[in-house]
Protein backbone atom coordinates (compact mmCIF):
# COMPACT_ATOMS: atom_id res chain seq x y z
CA UNK A 1 0.00 0.00 0.00
CA UNK A 2 1.18 3.52 -0.75
CA UNK A 3 2.59 5.61 2.08
CA UNK A 4 -0.27 7.67 3.59
CA UNK A 5 1.86 10.82 3.49
CA UNK A 6 2.08 10.54 -0.30
CA UNK A 7 -1.70 10.15 -0.43
CA UNK A 8 -2.13 13.12 1.91
CA UNK A 9 0.17 15.27 -0.23
CA UNK A 10 -1.84 14.46 -3.37
CA UNK A 11 -5.14 15.05 -1.60
CA UNK A 12 -4.01 18.44 -0.28
CA UNK A 13 -2.58 19.75 -3.54
CA UNK A 14 -5.72 18.66 -5.40
CA UNK A 15 -7.58 21.41 -3.54
CA UNK A 16 -5.33 23.98 -5.28
CA UNK A 17 -6.22 22.81 -8.78
CA UNK A 18 -7.36 25.50 -11.18
CA UNK A 19 -10.27 23.84 -12.96
CA UNK A 20 -12.94 26.50 -13.64
CA UNK A 21 -14.03 24.89 -16.93
CA UNK A 22 -14.23 21.17 -16.18
CA UNK A 23 -14.46 21.44 -12.40
CA UNK A 24 -12.43 18.20 -12.42
CA UNK A 25 -9.65 18.72 -9.89
CA UNK A 26 -6.72 16.32 -9.91
CA UNK A 27 -3.79 16.11 -7.50
CA UNK A 28 -0.57 14.16 -7.94
CA UNK A 29 2.32 13.43 -5.63
CA UNK A 30 5.48 11.56 -6.40
CA UNK A 31 8.32 10.35 -4.25
CA UNK A 32 11.89 10.17 -5.44
CA UNK A 33 14.50 7.63 -4.32
CA UNK A 34 15.86 10.32 -1.95
CA UNK A 35 12.49 10.31 -0.14
CA UNK A 36 11.53 13.81 -1.29
CA UNK A 37 7.90 14.34 -2.26
CA UNK A 38 6.82 16.64 -5.10
CA UNK A 39 3.26 17.61 -5.90
CA UNK A 40 1.26 19.04 -8.75
CA UNK A 41 -2.33 19.86 -9.62
CA UNK A 42 -4.08 20.38 -12.90
CA UNK A 43 -4.14 23.92 -14.25
CA UNK A 44 -6.72 24.54 -16.94
CA UNK A 45 -6.73 27.23 -19.58
CA UNK A 46 -9.67 28.53 -21.59
CA UNK A 47 -7.68 27.31 -24.63
CA UNK A 48 -8.04 23.68 -23.50
CA UNK A 49 -4.90 22.16 -25.07
CA UNK A 50 -2.80 24.66 -23.14
CA UNK A 51 -3.64 23.27 -19.69
CA UNK A 52 -1.27 21.27 -17.51
CA UNK A 53 -1.96 17.91 -15.90
CA UNK A 54 -1.28 17.28 -12.22
CA UNK A 55 1.33 14.61 -13.00
CA UNK A 56 3.20 16.99 -15.32
CA UNK A 57 3.21 19.65 -12.61
CA UNK A 58 4.67 17.25 -10.04
CA UNK A 59 7.34 16.14 -12.51
CA UNK A 60 8.23 19.76 -13.28
CA UNK A 61 8.58 20.51 -9.55
CA UNK A 62 10.84 17.45 -9.15
CA UNK A 63 13.08 18.44 -12.05
CA UNK A 64 13.20 22.07 -10.87
CA UNK A 65 14.49 20.77 -7.52
CA UNK A 66 17.29 18.91 -9.29
CA UNK A 67 15.94 15.34 -9.14
CA UNK A 68 15.27 13.09 -12.11
CA UNK A 69 14.03 9.75 -10.76
CA UNK A 70 10.60 8.68 -9.55
CA UNK A 71 10.14 5.87 -7.00
CA UNK A 72 6.35 6.06 -6.49
CA UNK A 73 3.34 8.01 -7.78
CA UNK A 74 -0.09 8.79 -6.30
CA UNK A 75 -2.91 10.46 -8.27
CA UNK A 76 -6.31 11.44 -6.87
CA UNK A 77 -9.49 12.82 -8.45
CA UNK A 78 -13.15 13.19 -7.57
CA UNK A 79 -14.41 10.43 -9.82
CA UNK A 80 -16.53 7.30 -9.41
CA UNK A 81 -13.49 5.17 -10.29
CA UNK A 82 -9.74 5.73 -9.93
CA UNK A 83 -8.51 7.85 -12.87
CA UNK A 84 -5.33 6.83 -14.68
CA UNK A 85 -2.87 9.39 -16.01
CA UNK A 86 -3.54 10.51 -19.58
CA UNK A 87 -1.39 9.10 -22.38
CA UNK A 88 0.95 12.08 -22.40
CA UNK A 89 1.51 11.86 -18.66
CA UNK A 90 2.14 8.13 -18.88
CA UNK A 91 4.98 8.89 -21.28
CA UNK A 92 6.23 11.69 -19.00
CA UNK A 93 6.23 9.30 -16.01
CA UNK A 94 8.12 6.72 -18.09
CA UNK A 95 10.85 9.28 -18.75
CA UNK A 96 11.71 9.35 -15.04
CA UNK A 97 10.40 6.02 -13.72
CA UNK A 98 11.19 2.38 -14.36
CA UNK A 99 8.49 0.00 -15.53
CA UNK A 100 8.19 -1.42 -11.98
CA UNK A 101 7.43 1.92 -10.28
CA UNK A 102 4.03 1.77 -8.55
CA UNK A 103 1.30 4.23 -9.50
CA UNK A 104 -1.65 4.44 -7.11
CA UNK A 105 -4.79 5.99 -8.55
CA UNK A 106 -7.43 7.04 -6.05
CA UNK A 107 -10.83 8.64 -5.71
CA UNK A 108 -11.75 11.20 -3.10
CA UNK A 109 -14.11 8.55 -1.67
CA UNK A 110 -11.25 6.14 -0.93
CA UNK A 111 -11.26 3.69 -3.84
CA UNK A 112 -7.78 2.87 -5.12
CA UNK A 113 -6.17 1.02 -7.98
CA UNK A 114 -2.46 0.27 -7.94
CA UNK A 115 -0.60 -0.52 -11.15
CA UNK A 116 2.95 0.01 -12.36
CA UNK A 117 4.27 2.42 -14.96
CA UNK A 118 4.84 -0.63 -17.18
CA UNK A 119 1.20 -1.71 -16.74
CA UNK A 120 0.02 1.78 -17.71
CA UNK A 121 2.30 2.11 -20.74
CA UNK A 122 3.22 -1.24 -22.26
CA UNK A 123 5.48 -0.96 -25.27
CA UNK A 124 6.61 2.50 -24.17
CA UNK A 125 8.69 4.62 -26.51
CA UNK A 126 12.15 5.13 -25.01
CA UNK A 127 15.60 6.36 -25.99
CA UNK A 128 16.51 2.90 -27.32
CA UNK A 129 14.11 3.52 -30.19
CA UNK A 130 16.31 6.40 -31.29
CA UNK A 131 19.56 4.42 -31.43
CA UNK A 132 21.05 4.19 -34.89
CA UNK A 133 23.35 1.44 -36.07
Amino acid sequence: MSDPSLADAARLVRENAYAPYSRFKVGAALRTPSGAVYTGCNVENVAYPEGTCAEAGAIAAMVAAGETAIAEVYVIADSPDPVPPCGGCRQKLKEFAGADVPVTMATTEGATLRLTVGDLLPGAFDSGHMDRA
